[in-house]
């Protein structure tokens, strides 16, 4: 469990503890779209075709669309990352490819279908697939049913059918992190780094694995990186609590201006996120911005009345008045 720890240059002098604990970071730090057309091999529009899109980046997500008449399809609310597209329709077989979907951004697909793009499996590539498949499905089902020594058994023993599955690697260091192996889980994930140093979910583990050790200054580093590979910054549709958790992270690591900023970017995404009004008025409390502190707790105190920082938000806002 992340948590915020408070006591960091406060300018007024005000003793104030506060411990901020929340839900761990959901790895989706904003969003993304993909969209194209399925056509034939004449180049006619394929009506119904059904367009899988799997995230390949260690978290068993999908989704599906269906293709319009004029065979288009669209896909919005994509977390950044590397995704696996594949359309396929009876009789016209299917075509698959990957494509990186970025922070904001639009990736177009098309598609040709025609049988002939069907690579021939042999039955003994059939049946590793097969094999694979089943082993990786049931480290899947642990890992939901909180069996967490049983989905690493089975991640390993996938990893070791395919050594580039990376979403073998991330499901070993993410159920580590449940166990709260955390040195195990640090390991699995800087592999699963190896592996696809382009993407933002690695460091996005290792930030909060970090971040639960006390280790800010590493998390916080991991922060800044996976905000270099997916985009950085906030855009429609952004995950606001994503955004809210970076902020504790560079809280904790004593980065109060970049800290401000994301909760700030909370607030852009969700003006009502009742936690981000109360660190961004610490920050103005911090930078010695009094009316400005004094602004947002009074937004925080309207919003959660009976949170767990209201005594403390009356408190600051009852003596900054009385200067």
């Amino acid at each position: 469990m992340l948590r915020a720890v408070h006591g960091r240059r406060l300018a007024t002098g005000l003793a104030i503890a506060a411990v901020l604990a929340f839900a761990p970071p959901t790895f989706a730090q904003s969003t993304g779209m993909v969209k194209g057309k399925v056509a034939d091999a004449q180049g006619n529009a394929v009506e119904g075709a059904k367009v899988v899109i799997e995230f390949t980046d260690g978290m068993n997500r999908k989704y599906e669309v269906k293709t319009n008449k004029k065979g288009e399809y669209i896909q919005i609310g994509l977390p950044p990352g590397n995704y696996r597209l594949t359309a396929s329709m009876d009789k016209l077989g299917s075509q698959s490819f990957d494509t990186r979907v970025r922070l904001g951004g639009t990736s177009e697909i098309n598609f040709s279908l025609n049988p002939s793009n069907v690579p021939a499996m042999s039955r003994e590539e059939a049946q590793k697939a097969d094999a694979f498949r089943k082993v990786f499905e049931a480290g899947i089902a642990a890992s939901n049913a909180a069996n967490y020594d049983e989905a690493i058994a089975r991640f390993t023993e996938a990893l070791g059918m395919r050594a580039d599955c990376y979403s073998c690697q991330f499901n070993i260091g993410s159920s580590y992190t449940q166990k709260q192996d955390y040195p195990k889980a640090e390991e699995a994930f800087k592999k699963a780094l190896e592996m696809k140093p382009d993407s933002p979910e690695p460091y996005n583990a290792l930030a909060n694995v970090y971040n639960t050790q006390k280790r800010f200054e590493e998390a916080a580093k991991m922060t800044e990186e996976a905000n270099k590979v997916g985009g950085g910054g906030a855009v429609l549709g952004a995950n606001p609590d994503a955004l809210f958790n970076q902020g504790v992270i560079f809280w904790n690591a004593g980065k109060i201006p970049e800290a401000k900023k994301q909760f700030e970017e909370t607030l852009k995404v969700k003006p009502d996120h009742a936690e981000a009004n109360y660190w961004v008025g610490m920050a103005h409390l911090n930078a010695g911005e009094l009316n400005d502190s004094v602004e947002h707790f009074e937004e925080y105190l309207k919003l959660a009345p009976t949170g767990q920082y209201a005594d403390q938000a009356r408190g600051i806002v009852a003596q900054l008045k009385k200067k």
